[in-house]
């Protein structure tokens, strides 16, 4: 890979336009503090794998560094030419290609990214194929699930088809067909959670967001330094943290430091310890009591320390004004998606559809041994620019185990998500399950 006098230059632009520490930087890519900065000051020259591993902790491509934005642009460009169904790269006037990007840098760029995209769509298409052909765990799982599938189908067939069976026989046929029920779902489920696994394995934490849940779920989602009266520095906190691995997780792990610590800041913990003794966990009293925002008591209550007044982990759940999950802290036997949509009938979303009002439901999740919990969810709506700006919403929804008895409380049938929900008749079905329904 050809070099410039300015890789270091620009490596160095790079990381101080995303905040970035050096020893953050060198720790990622696993050389001291003390050579960066020269490599940085163009006093040491960069192997290629170094080069990789520097781009990929900056969030750009290696031949952006080390030949500058513009070579990048005109390889982007060449390749987008080459790869052309319209004649190949001979239609296209590469001689002028310096021209196009001195007077449309900005239509250069866009056909660069394009190019850029459709070469990573491709790689992940190339990379699933082999998968599906060579991989044996998965091959094996789709065999499974087919054999209990043939075999449900096949049982069921006979108490269809035969008017006349003994008793005991039939008390065998329904047997079978709830152990291959089970054999189903088990199935379905390891398949689902292979896949899963596989890509977060392919891409690491796989998004900043997952980087952040994974860091506090290492603190038992905790932050006790924000609840002394001189907390430590945000960075602090966060430093030499092997969750956080991208600029853009520690930016996320920053501002959810911050919040936290206004929310401690207005609700302390000792005085919501007296609360807790006096309400329980129900965060709208809480909240009237202390006179602070709903969502404050939100996220202070899924952020007990554990064992706080001898309450169980409570979950939590956070989505923006679209729907789509911004926070997720699980509870056992309350499954939380990590790809797609969730379940349309989650309290959340209606609490989204009617804001600042709050909805207290009894949900009972589905799956094979059900689970009822009780859920408190809740709509801020925030304005942006005045009367001309957007209104912002963020939704959240507190999960907590079901009280013995709850009369008078609304109850409905939730899922995760349609693709692992076993409920076959369901109003928001968006698509068919792969747990054996219809």
């Amino acid at each position: 890979m050809a070099r410039s006098a300015l890789t270091g230059t620009r490596i160095r632009e790079r990381r101080t336009a995303l905040h970035l520490r050096q020893a953050d930087i060198a720790r990622s890519v696993g050389i001291s503090p003390a050579y960066l900065n020269l490599i940085e000051h163009n006093r040491r020259r960069v192997s290629d794998a170094l080069l990789e591993k520097l781009a990929t902790a900056l969030g750009m491509e290696a031949v952006a560094l080390s030949e500058g934005v513009e070579g990048a642009l005109f390889d982007g460009l060449r390749e987008a030419a080459a790869g052309a169904e319209t004649g190949g790269e001979g239609s296209a006037e590469l001689e002028r290609i310096e021209e196009f990007v001195g007077r449309f840098p900005g239509w250069a760029g866009v056909v660069a990214e394009r190019q850029k995209r459709v070469a990573d769509l491709e790689r992940v298409v190339e990379t699933y194929a082999e998968r599906m052909a060579q991989d044996p765990f998965l091959l094996a799982s789709l065999h499974e699930v087919i054999s209990a599938v043939t075999s449900l189908r096949s049982t069921a067939a006979i108490l269809v088809e035969t008017e006349d069976i003994e008793p005991d026989w039939n008390r065998r046929f329904l047997a079978t067909i709830h152990e291959e029920s089970l054999r189903l779902s088990d199935s379905a489920e390891a398949l689902v959670g292979y896949l899963d696994e596989e890509e977060q394995a392919e891409t690491g934490l796989a998004s900043p967001q997952e980087q952040v849940e994974a860091w506090l779920e290492s603190r038992n989602w905790h932050l006790p330094e924000l609840e002394t009266a001189q907390p430590p520095v945000p960075d602090r906190l966060i430093d030499g943290v092997a969750e956080l691995a991208s600029g853009a997780a520690r930016k996320l792990a920053l501002a959810h430091i911050g919040r936290a610590g206004q929310d401690a800041r207005a609700l302390p913990m000792v005085a919501l310890s007296r609360a807790l003794a006096q309400h329980g966990a129900d965060p709208v009293a809480i909240a009237a009591q202390f006179g602070v925002p709903v969502p404050v008591a939100f996220r202070r209550l899924a952020a007990l320390p554990e064992g706080t007044a001898n309450l169980p982990p409570l979950g939590l759940v956070v989505c923006d004004g679209s729907g789509t999950l911004t926070f997720r802290r699980p509870v056992a036997g309350f499954s939380l998606p990590r790809f797609g949509a969730a379940c349309p009938l989650w309290p959340l979303f209606e609490a989204l559809a009617r804001p600042m009002q709050p909805v207290r439901m009894l949900a009972d999740m589905a799956g094979r041994v059900p689970q009822r919990f009780l859920s408190y969810a809740y709509c801020e709506t925030t304005m942006t620019g005045g009367f001309d700006g957007p209104v912002l919403r963020e939704a959240m929804m507190l999960i907590l185990p079901a009280p013995e008895e709850a009369q008078g409380m609304t109850r409905r049938a939730i899922g995760s998500s349609c693709r692992i929900c076993p409920r076959a008749e369901c109003a928001g079905r968006r698509e068919p399950s792969i747990m054996g329904t219809g």
